[in-house]
């Protein structure tokens, strides 16, 4: 039936904005750092600080995003995000001091918060509703793919031209963004005078949504959980004499999610998000664990498959979750949420794990993170598989009685 279509030209258009805006993240991610260092004569530390103030940035646009997008308009949203992430790009070519840098860093930082938002609350909008799951992992595909082949990229340029080329570069990724956004045609929300009144209030629930605070917690550890992997697997590699295997890492991870999470996907339609999210915490455990205790190539490559079947799969399925918990209107809402919960688990997680590295070393922050991940099922099900069953017995019962 055409209405169950996946594949429409407004799917594939979004994820590949979406596809865009996460390599240019990843891009200057990798190397805004070292940029730092050796432009700016930058110390570590201050070079750290010019990559974890963009999330700053992101969490700060994520928060207005949400509900920001029902009132105004997802286009108009995108557009807006898509226009300043353009222009806080073209500022890096004007940044001449470390305190240019971290403005420039957490603005550009808020342009890519309210692009990324804008997109995922509209890929969930166009879904059909009975292939949201396998329609959100296919999406989610562009930032898996992004993760991997963005750093790549990041790296090779950084090592062949100056880094005004790639903010070229990046210009340039942007412009293709526009130019697809004008194509795009995105279902917009009708609000009623109440539900616009409503979403304009100042209120907690207007920038974070309640419905969906259970899902979040457990991403905001999951977050902590992967963090330990993004920030201190290079250093692990070199440590263990493993580089090679390290840099392929990522690689074997993004491999393994391209093939995952289409099947992950169709199995939460089919057989319900309690058979797909399980398995994702025990298989993060298990990568986390091989990470602890590997000595050799092979098990550092295996973990990259286990963490990509256990985080990977969790976080296209968590976004699934949070889009079936609400109402159309809230969506943009509840996906902000999810988000906020994993980019500051990811932002929180290299500050609090690495106070911990001098007393228990790698080996022991990885085994940490493993029980963790473990933990995460629990809470799952105490924090919402529970009260859900709970909620689904009731309606039952309650549905029993008025026949």
């Amino acid at each position: 039936m055409e209405h169950e279509k996946l594949w429409t030209k407004e799917f594939i258009l979004d994820t590949l904005v979406n596809f865009l805006i996460y390599i240019i993240y990843y891009m200057l991610m990798v190397i805004i750092a070292s940029e730092a260092i050796k432009t700016l004569n930058a110390s570590m530390s201050e070079a750290g600080l010019a990559s974890g103030i963009f999330i700053l940035g992101t969490l700060l646009a994520r928060m207005v995003a949400g509900h920001s997008i029902e009132l105004y308009g997802r286009k108009f949203m995108l557009y807006a995000g898509i226009i300043f992430y353009l222009a806080t790009t073209l500022l890096y070519f004007f940044v001449d001091s470390l305190s240019m840098l971290y403005i420039v860093r957490c603005l550009n930082g808020i342009g890519y918060g309210i692009a990324s938002t804008a997109t995922s609350t509209i890929v969930s909008s166009i879904i059909p509703v009975m292939r949201r799951g396998e329609g959100i992992n296919y999406y989610a595909l562009s930032m898996s793919l992004a993760a991997a082949i963005g750093p790549f990229l990041g790296m090779l340029m950084q090592h062949t031209m100056t880094f005004n080329y790639i903010i070229d570069f990046c210009v340039a990724m942007l412009v293709v963004c526009l130019v697809a956004i004008v194509a795009l045609k995105v279902p917009e929300m009708e609000l009623s005078a109440e539900k616009k009144a409503e979403l304009k209030k100042f209120s907690i629930s207007n920038f974070l949504e309640p419905k969906v605070t259970s899902i979040s917690i457990v991403a905001f550890i999951m977050g902590i959980s992967y963090s330990s992997v993004l920030s201190f697997l290079a250093t692990y590699a070199q440590e263990l004499g493993l580089i090679g295997a390290g840099t392929v890492f990522f690689l074997v991870y993004a491999l393994t999610i391209t093939l995952a999470r289409p099947v992950a996907g169709v199995m939460f339609d089919r057989k319900g998000e309690d058979f797909v999210m399980y398995p994702t915490y025990a298989c993060l455990a298990i990568g986390l664990l091989l990470l602890s205790v590997t000595t050799q190539s092979w098990t550092l490559l295996l973990a990259g498959v286990f963490v990509g079947l256990g985080y990977g799969t969790f976080m296209s399925n968590g976004q699934a979750i949070c889009v079936k918990l609400v109402t159309e209107y809230r969506i943009g809402v509840a996906v902000s949420t999810y988000f906020i919960a994993l980019d500051l688990g990811l932002g929180v997680g290299p500050y609090a794990l690495g106070a911990f590295k001098d007393g228990i070393g790698f080996e022991g922050i990885y085994a940490a993170c493993g029980v963790a991940a473990l933990l995460c099922a629990g809470l799952y099900y105490l924090l919402y598989a529970r009260k859900r069953d709970a909620a689904l017995v009731v309606e039952m019962k309650l549905e029993t009685e008025a026949e």
